[in-house]
Order: C-alpha cells, then sequence, then structure tokens
C-alpha cells in the first residue's frame, strides 16, 4: 500500500536497463519481475507493458500483481505524491475544479463495479497474416473491481455547460519528445453522465498499482482499454469535437460488423474503436501438457463481450465439424467476463483441434476468420491442439 507518496522504480524503463529478475522461459517469452508485480511476460520495457500468465486466468478476479500493463507513452510517472496530486475537471463547465484524492473519497458517494479491462491488441499475435504491434497472446486482459466515484458525479459537480459535446482524458504520461502526441482520448457527454464511467481510487479492494495507473484510472466499463486513461489527472469538457492523434488517426476500425478487411484490400472508412467484440478463450488444459486417452480432460476457459451478454459457448474436438455446449458459471456483473467448463474424454491416441465459440444474446456467433491491419479485436474462434497418448 502507498502512504503519501507513490513511488516505482522502474527497472527496464530507462533504456539499456533490464527490469529485476529477468528469466529466459522460452525463444520468443521473457519473465520479468517489476516492483508490484509478480513474474510476468515483458513484452517492451519502454514504455512497459507486461502480459498476464494464462494460469491466472483461473481466478474470477485477477491478482493486482498480475493485472496486465499497458502504457503508450514512454515517459510514465514513476513518483506521485498523494497529498499534492489533483485532478483537474475544466473547459466547458460553470465551475472548474482541482480535486484531491481525499475530495473525491470524502465529497462524492462511493460506486464499485467489476468490470474487464482489455486491450484492444489483446491476441494480436494470432492474427494471420502478421501484424506489426505488440504482439500479445491471451494476456492482455484482466477481470478487477474498481471503487471510486461515477465521472457523472464529478461533472455535475462542475456543472456541464450547455451545448457541450466531448469530454477529453488525459492522464501523467507523456512522449520522450514534444512531437509525439499526448495520449489523450474522449468520450461524448451523454457517455460520461451515463452513470457507469467510474474514475477509480481502488482496484480490488486495494490502491490502484502504480503500473496500472494509481491514483486515479478512468473505468470504461464494456469498452476497450484503450479509454480507460491511467494515472488520470485531467478532465476537459469541449463545446466541439474533440480532434487528437489517439482519436482522429489511432485506434480506429473498420466499419463492417465483422472488423475484418483484407490485406491487399484496406477499408477506406474507418471509425473510432469502443466496444470488446465478442470472443472466447481456453484457460485450459495446457496445449503442451499431453494428456491420456480414455481419461477424463477437463477444458475451461472464458467468455466475453461489451456487456450485452453471452447466450452459449460451444465446444468441438475435432476442429469445429461438430460442436458441444460447455455449461456456463453464472454471470459475475454485466461487464465482467463469463467462465465456461466441459468435461471430455479422448477415446484415441492422437492429435486434437479443439475450438470454443461464443454466442451472444442477439444471436451473433464468433466466426472462423478475420483480419484488419491493427490486429484489433481479436474475434474469431480459438483453436488448440491437443496431444493424446
Amino acid at each position: 500500500m502507498f502512504a503519501a507518496t507513490a513511488v516505482l522504480l522502474l527497472a527496464g524503463c530507462g533504456g539499456n536497463k533490464k527490469p529485476q529478475q529477468v528469466e529466459e522461459v522460452a525463444a520468443d517469452s521473457t519473465l520479468a519481475t517489476y516492483p508490484q508485480k509478480g513474474p510476468m511476460k515483458l513484452l517492451t520495457d519502454r514504455p512497459p507493458q507486461l502480459e498476464t500468465p494464462l494460469e491466472i486466468f483461473k481466478q474470477d478476479i485477477t491478482p493486482n500483481e498480475y493485472f496486465f500493463v499497458r502504457w503508450h507513452l514512454s515517459q510514465v510517472v514513476t513518483r506521485i505524491d498523494a497529498d499534492t496530486f489533483r485532478l483537474r475537471i475544466h473547459g466547458a463547465v460553470d465551475k472548474p475544479l482541482e480535486l484531491s484524492l481525499n475530495d473525491l473519497k470524502t465529497k462524492f458517494p462511493a460506486d464499485s463495479t467489476m468490470a474487464l479491462c482489455i486491450c484492444s491488441g489483446n491476441s494480436r499475435s494470432t492474427f494471420d497474416p502478421k501484424i506489426p504491434g505488440s504482439q500479445w497472446g491471451n494476456g492482455a486482459m484482466g477481470n478487477a473491481v474498481w471503487k471510486g466515484v461515477k465521472l457523472k458525479y464529478i461533472l455535475e459537480a462542475a456543472g456541464i455547460k450547455k451545448g457541450a459535446v466531448d469530454v477529453a482524458v488525459n492522464g501523467l504520461d507523456a512522449g520522450a519528445i514534444p512531437s509525439i502526441p499526448d495520449y489523450v482520448k474522449s468520450l461524448s457527454v451523454p457517455h460520461a453522465l451515463d452513470g457507469e464511467v467510474l474514475v477509480a481510487y481502488e482496484m480490488n479492494g486495494e490502491e490502484i498499482p502504480l503500473l496500472n495507473g494509481f491514483p486515479l484510472k478512468l473505468v470504461v466499463p464494456g469498452w476497450y482499454a484503450s479509454y480507460w486513461i491511467s494515472s488520470l489527472a485531467d478532465v476537459n469538457v469541449l463545446s466541439e469535437k474533440f480532434s487528437g492523434f489517439w482519436m482522429d488517426k489511432a485506434y480506429r476500425i473498420t466499419t463492417n460488423p465483422g472488423m475484418t478487411e483484407k490485406p491487399d484490400s484496406l477499408s477506406k472508412e474507418t471509425v473510432p474503436l469502443t466496444g470488446i467484440k465478442l470472443h472466447s478463450i481456453f484457460v485450459t488444459p495446457d496445449f503442451r501438457v499431453v494428456q491420456k486417452a480414455g481419461a477424463a480432460c477437463h477444458l475451461e476457459g472464458l467468455a466475453f463481450n461489451d456487456g450485452s451478454g453471452i447466450s452459449k459457448v460451444e465446444i468441438s474436438v475435432d476442429g469445429g465439424k461438430t460442436w458441444q455446449l460447455a455449461t456456463m458459471n453464472a454471470p459475475l456483473s454485466k461487464y465482467a467476463w463469463r467462465r465456461w467448463k466441459h468435461e471430455w474424454t479422448p477415446a484415441a491416441a492422437g492429435t486434437y483441434d479443439l475450438a470454443v465459440r461464443a454466442t451472444d444474446m442477439a444471436g451473433n456467433t464468433q466466426p472462423e476468420q478475420q483480419w484488419n491491419r491493427s490486429g484489433y479485436a481479436r474475434g474469431f474462434i480459438e483453436h488448440i491442439k491437443v496431444k493424446v497418448q
């Protein structure tokens, strides 16, 4: 826990310095242990990007020490004084505010929500053909309980002026040189006032780790983590639509429902990526472990989308030729992932192609194929090969 000052000595974020306790575990995988974090897969150290080990997802709530890390700009904060920190609300408001952490905790009602936070590039490494960018596996996500103040209450206290259109949100990270655009995202005023967007100061009952956004993290349930601003410090209410690199140029996706295009025929029209696309993954079995013929094999995983709900999850053990219903646990919350389970007993030795697909409440089912230029919003069916002897 942090007291008055939060400090993070970011080994590995200073160019040639290496993270603490680096261990080579495979040709393409390095585990690193950063302050406040357990051993996690290291993608980059400047800015820090750490991936959650798949076995952690056997838990419904992702522990803070294993929650994935994703920053966009290399100059991340390494010291924050919690006593002097202020959240600034300004722009098209009647009463600009500068709120301390104590203000947020004592002058506003506290609210909590359990929600999945997932990078839009989660599972990018599985796209074919390959796409430049961080080669995430399935571990650029986590499910947590977030506690804080509804953004709605903060904006109402400031008094949004009539005609306001967007709310721009900014954190404390910065680019290495002035020409790098500041990481600013925006929400429409109606979205910011919907009562679900949260300015969180706690994560799973504790202060938010600095690598995950201490002291404040914007929680935007149902939307990709590109909107979940870490170390939130600035809320700017605008009387016109926000225009900035990270909305106008980056984190954009094709307009078709499948979020797909072809490498030799890229879509000319794109829109900002927002809601989490329907997807499901395997957590067990470990494809590296050989199973035994005639013995029960437990299959388990997670399904999720933008909060509209999952109606069913199906499993195939023959590469998608036939499908069987999996059992789903009760929903944890509207915006959390949904756990599924299935028992399978392979009858004979061989290599099996296991697949999982989810269907949402509107009847939409995951496709077999999907590709887009940025490797965003993976939604195509996951396959794993399992050996049986």
